[in-house]
């Protein structure tokens, strides 16, 4: 075959265009054919090949055809079935009770966002303060405020409440449009029912709050190129003449906020590095004083309360599990710091004010525990939880927090909790129509190729067999500081009412075991995680739960690059992946300079400095496909408006893999136009999404008498 090409100079990089001839068109039964384009790039002295940067111009009309006909295809590798219809029904009730949002009191009124059941998105409501606080009937006529439906019918448009000005009047929302993580700021007179015409066009915003003299707001803005600033924008005047409080000289690796604090006198300026530091800084704001920092060189996490005239920070200087210290803003030097509590063996995760008592959440092996002190903290009990859970709290009135607790087989339930004696009533419970009672959930130990020892939830019907034959679904994320908690997944609740097996790896990467945890799976540590996976893998065959052939695995997001790199590194261990807005194509990462999320480069590493391009090049899933290898069965779901990890990574890996997998088993993309890193798809879509993904999992993996 004839190849023709020029070669171009970029700085850094020599490129090397192959245009390849199409082949005979496939048969229906197989993928649709995909022209090959091979550019090289040189980085650093290795040539790396790249068949599909075609693909990268989603609005190439070739582009745009060629994600129609990957859509036909995937639609015609699931089909329509009874298992598919069965599934979609029952996700439909696990996914479809009331969302209701946070109350904020504002006016002698409390907003909130609610999605009934059965309404395809949620919009913003408001009553009157009730004489007794109660919570919110998702069967109540209630005042509505915004209905984002007048932004769009389809329901793709979402809106979020953020505050209000300090006499109630003024309401701060954001629009978001589809999926993007962009959102645009809108503010609206809730009295005369009269939007303002002070909004922010669509940008990356943060800390959106009123100033106390209710003149003003402030907010944070991120830009791509030069990262963020902290802004004043005054009522009726121009964008142009918003003044700059905060954040020149930070580039585009950082995220900037800024909260009021202390009835209005503090601003605390937080940057944060990626995921790998804070800095904290500090204003007088009645004095307009000066800037002063109070952590800005330490490698470390900071993360700073106001309690009765005193700034709190859970950090983990010197303290990889965490511990609290206490500093007097107005001498705010390191010599003047008091520890509080002290780091041990528990991670500490946060904590909250009620009511002079510090209610400070653990995580025990991957659980919560949620113990209370006195302010000088001092250790005065432990709330009681069930093993195996997730809890928040949070005040609720004059001697009362409410208590939020879910597991794997618990959907959310809301407690009214009287501290005094620690009496419960229901407040609020989910009505997802799961019976726990039905299941077992037990949590094991595996290790990983180093040995290191990690945890593992794993969910089944009470009473199952191990017969080494049991569709199971294993799930991991391992990245960005971020603990995987066993929350109730209506996913896995429907996979294991079709008698599957359901794992939640813990993987090193997360914050489920502090910060030496996590810096464990980032940067050139990143093999780590994805060892840890294969060994959870293997943990599951090893012990009668299934077999290579029975095993589908799914992630998104960074755990998107964990499915990657996890079939491209073991194909023979996988039956079947999920593959969500995926990271895939790591050596390039660093020249998305369309994507939001330039700070992932500090955990991920970045290709254009040759000793992080060393370990880069080993585990980017997209460079590591090998044709002729027997692939699993995939699934890439991605679509046109995420801003926060390109979607070209998933157009391009589901090409690659069609191409060069020899398995016989299917590759297919779902790909969305309105879809994005942060949803934009209406309720029934996402539920429709969720069910096309769980049965082509199982197609793939229950046994032949049962497909």
């Amino acid at each position: 075959m004839a190849t023709h090409g020029t070669a171009v100079e970029l700085p850094g990089i020599a490129l090397v265009v192959a245009a390849m001839a199409c082949g005979a068109c496939a048969p229906s039964a197989s993928p649709p054919d995909t022209r090959r384009e091979v550019v090289i790039d040189t980085f650093h002295g290795v040539a790396v090949e790249d068949p599909y940067r075609w693909l990268e111009n989603q609005n190439d009309p070739e582009v745009r055809d060629w994600i129609a006909a990957q859509n036909a295809y995937a639609d015609s590798v699931v089909g329509r079935s009874m298992l598919r219809d069965s599934l979609e029904a029952r996700l439909r009730e696990l996914m479809g009770a009331p969302d209701i949002g946070a109350t904020r009191r504002a006016g002698g009124w409390e907003y909130f966002t609610l999605r009934r059941s059965g309404e395809e998105v949620a919009a913003i409501y408001r009553r009157r303060v009730p004489a007794e606080q109660a919570p919110v009937d998702p069967l109540a006529e209630y005042d509505r405020i915004i209905d984002p439906l007048q932004f769009d019918p389809g329901a793709t448009v979402s809106v979020s409440l953020e505050g209000f000005s300090p006499d109630g009047r003024i309401m701060l929302y954001t629009v978001r449009d589809g999926g993007r993580d962009e959102v645009s700021v809108r503010l609206f007179d809730v009295e005369r029912r009269a939007e303002l015409p002070d909004s922010l066009p669509p940008a990356l915003y943060s800390s959106l709050a009123f100033d106390p003299s209710g003149a003003g707001f402030y907010y944070s803005r991120r830009s791509r190129q030069t990262g963020a600033r902290i802004f004043r924008h005054t009522l009726g005047t121009s964008l142009e003449q918003d003044s700059v409080l905060f954040g020149d000289g930070y580039g585009p690796t950082a995220f900037v906020s800024m909260t009021m604090a202390d009835r209005n006198r503090w601003r605390l300026f937080t940057v944060q590095h990626g995921w790998q530091r804070h800095e904290i800084h500090l204003q007088d704001a009645l004095q307009n004083g000066p800037i002063v920092s109070l952590v800005s060189d330490d490698d470390a996490h900071f993360a700073p309360q106001f309690v009765d005239g005193r700034i709190l920070m859970r950090t983990d200087l010197d303290a990889p599990k965490g511990r609290i210290v206490s500093v007097d803003p107005s001498r705010p030097g390191r010599a003047d710091w008091r520890e509080l509590i002290a780091e041990g063996e528990d991670v500490l995760e946060s904590f909250t004010e009620i009511e002079g008592k510090l209610y400070v959440t653990f995580l025990k092996d991957v659980s919560h525990r949620i113990r209370v002190y006195t302010r000088d903290g001092q250790l005065e009990n432990e709330m009681d939880l069930p093993p195996h859970s997730v809890a928040t709290l949070r005040g609720s009135g004059p001697g009362m927090a409410l208590l939020t607790v879910t597991s794997l087989a618990q959907p959310p339930i809301t407690y009214r909790v009287r501290l005094s004696t620690g009496e419960r009533s229901i407040w609020e419970r989910s009505t997802a129509p799961f019976d726990a009672s039905a299941v077992e959930v037990k949590q094991v130990f595996y290790t990983s190729r180093d040995g290191t020892r990690a945890p593992m939830y794993i969910m089944h019907a009470k009473g199952l067999a191990l017969s080494g034959e049991h569709s199971t679904l294993l799930h991991g994320y391992g990245g960005f500081n971020v603990s995987l908690m066993p929350r109730f997944d209506a996913r896995a609740a429907a996979w294991v009412e079709q008698g599957g097996v359901y794992a939640l790896a813990t993987l090193r990467g997360g914050a489920e075991y502090g910060e030496t945890w996590h810096r464990a799976g980032w940067l050139h540590n990143k093999q780590n995680v994805f060892d840890d996976f294969i060994a959870a893998a293997e943990y599951l065959i090893a012990n009668g739960y299934t077999s290579a052939e029975r095993l589908a695995i799914r992630g998104g997001s960074n755990g998107g690059l964990l499915m990657g790199s996890a079939i491209t590194q073991r194909p023979e261990l996988f039956r079947a992946a999920f593959v969500g807005v995926p990271d895939l194509d790591m050596i390039r990462f660093w020249t998305f300079t369309e994507t939001n999320n330039m700070p992932a480069l500090l955990e991920y590493g970045d290709a254009s400095r040759p000793g992080e391009f060393e370990f880069i090049r080993r585990y980017s899933p997209y460079q590591n496909v090998r044709d002729g290898t027997a692939y699993p069965a995939v699934m890439v779901h991605t679509g046109d408006l995420d801003t926060r990890v390109p979607p070209l990574q998933g157009r391009k890996l589901a090409a690659r893999l069609q191409t060069a997998t020899r398995s016989g088993r299917p590759v297919i993309l779902h790909y969305d136009a309105r879809m994005g890193h942060a949803g934009g798809r209406a309720h029934s879509h996402t539920v429709a999404d969720a069910a096309m993904e769980l049965a082509f999992l199982l197609q793939q993996t229950r046994p032949p008498e049962r497909e």
